[in-house]
């Protein structure tokens, strides 16, 4: 969700570009159709015939999902796309959208509240966050935001079930109270991003009063991070995204946020202002989809992926075309 990217995680293949190649990008060079399986242009209608755009997303399986929505949908309708799906995190997409080096990518309103806008404190309602983050970005940074969608990818932490039981943890103040009775339960695995984020682990033990000792918190790469988490030997606790397919596939519990810390990350399209006011239609060809992109719906996506193996254009695709918007009929 997320910089809280929603974030670096999930996905275990990375892009090669570096933050300096992310750079030295341009949109005038990119000039071809990335991205495989892609459908036909114009499948869907013509709004954006003559449009080219190039399209980043972060390095994870959600973003690298949606952005692969947004590759084919805008296809289907005209435009000519350049696919820098998994560039990097949120610091190298924002940068490549604020550079020109990319024209959108799918951001979350407490990304944006948080990290780019350097809010101390999210808003706890989703329709006044979005708005309250979409306003800003435009008026100081000249950034539009299209939607937000329903989903909400924020973090939480998870734990086996089995072991919630054991322990007893249901709520995340129940977990700073084993730090009291059994700290050495308290064992948790993260991405190195969440350990340094206002709205990860600083903030968290900050707000819940929680006092983890050092050689307890493992920093590991984001797929790994659920995986320790089920098997419970590097760590008891892992963090996690609530639209992750692979908390119910693994069976972990995740502990309810009481004290109500965490933000709310609703995903939208996230562009430029030059570019949405060359192409407003932007707005009608995605605003659909977006609506139809909730928890339930994101999670199934995200577990066709991370679960299933299936990869993330085909995921894209398949979806776009069973929900009627690449022109053909619902299913």
């Amino acid at each position: 969700m997320g910089t809280r990217f929603p974030r670096t995680r999930r996905h275990p293949f990375r892009h090669p570009l570096t933050l300096l190649a992310v750079a030295a990008l341009t949109v005038t060079a990119a000039s071809g159709c990335g991205g495989g399986g892609s459908v036909e242009a114009s499948s869907a209608g013509n709004e954006l015939k003559g449009a080219k755009f190039v399209v980043g997303s972060k390095d994870f399986t959600e973003n690298i999902v949606l952005g692969q929505i947004a590759v084919q949908l805008l296809k289907a309708h005209g435009a000519e796309v350049v696919d820098k799906i998994n560039l990097g995190g949120t610091v190298a997409n924002r940068k490549a959208l604020e550079s020109g080096a990319i024209d959108l990518y799918w951001e979350y309103s407490g990304s944006g509240w948080i990290e780019h806008l350097k809010n101390a404190e999210p808003i706890p309602d989703a329709a006044q966050q979005f708005k309250a983050t979409a306003e800003a970005d435009l008026q100081k940074n000249k950034i539009h935001w299209i939607g937000p969608t329903p989903l909400n990818n924020t973090y939480a932490l998870a734990i086996r079930s089995e072991k919630a039981q054991q322990l007893g943890v249901k709520t995340l103040s129940d977990v700073a109270e084993l730090l009291k009775t059994k700290p050495q339960e308290v064992t948790l695995c993260v991405e190195t991003e969440f350990s340094t984020r206002n709205d990860g682990l600083p903030g968290l033990v900050k707000k819940y009063n929680m006092a983890i000792p050092g050689n307890q918190v493992k920093q590991l790469d984001a797929g790994v991070v659920y995986t320790e988490a089920d098997k419970g030997q590097t760590c008891n606790f892992g963090e996690v995204y609530t639209t992750d397919g692979r908390i119910n596939s693994l069976g972990l519990t995740v502990l309810q946020d009481d004290k109500k810390f965490f933000p709310i990350y609703n995903a939208a399209v996230t562009v430029r202002q030059d570019t949405f006011q060359k192409t407003p239609a932007l707005e009608k060809v995605l605003k659909p989809v977006i609506d139809k992109l909730d928890d339930k719906t994101m999670q199934q996506l995200n577990s066709q992926v991370d679960v299933e193996g299936q990869e993330p254009v085909k995921v894209a695709t398949d979806w776009l075309d069973k929900s009627g918007f690449l022109g053909g009929a619902k299913s």
